[in-house]
């Protein structure tokens, strides 16, 4: 195996750490808008970066653990809300509940944005230490935590931000 990462590997580090930082600053950003098209440019980015690595397919030993606390998840969540306010909540269309439901499911911008939190965060902890080779298994999982969870969860709230900045 290479020990080396590939460009988009090395990429996908990096932008999760910088999305880390991004909201958990959440808090002390002035003005909703200029938070709001901080994530616009971030998730893009984001969702592309994951869609390039290489797919991930085998048994690994290593995983991406657990490292984030609810105390830090609930305040990562709770900064994003009070910055969104009263535009928190939209409602959300891609669920697979939808298709039972006669109501609308709503959603949070907070929640969406903390989820992807949970996920990188504990990705760019686990990875940070690791040795090469279990970068890349790691970098693997993430890429298919990507595929089957919160890479809807990023587009989902990506949609609600567009609508928010550019209505």
């Amino acid at each position: 195996m290479n020990n080396e990462l590939s460009p988009n590997s090395l990429a996908l580090i990096a932008l999760a750490v910088e999305y880390c930082k991004r909201v958990e600053d959440a808090p002390n950003f002035d003005d909703r808008d200029d938070f709001i098209a901080s994530m616009l440019k971030l998730l893009p980015r984001l969702y592309i970066t994951a869609t390039d690595v290489d797919d991930y397919s085998g048994y690994s030993e290593y995983f991406i653990d657990s490292m984030l606390d609810e105390v830090t998840y609930d305040a990562v969540r709770e900064g994003i809300a009070i910055l969104m306010a009263e535009d928190d909540v939209y409602l959300e269309v891609f669920q697979s509940d939808m298709k039972y439901s006669e109501t609308p499911i709503a959603t949070s911008i907070s929640e969406n944005l903390a989820d992807l939190y949970q996920d990188l965060y504990n990705f760019a902890v686990s990875v940070r230490d690791a040795t090469s080779d279990v970068q890349q298994e790691l970098v693997g999982q993430c890429k298919d935590n990507f595929i089957n969870y919160w890479g809807q969860t990023l587009l989902n709230v990506l949609r609600a931000l567009n609508q928010l900045y550019y209505n």
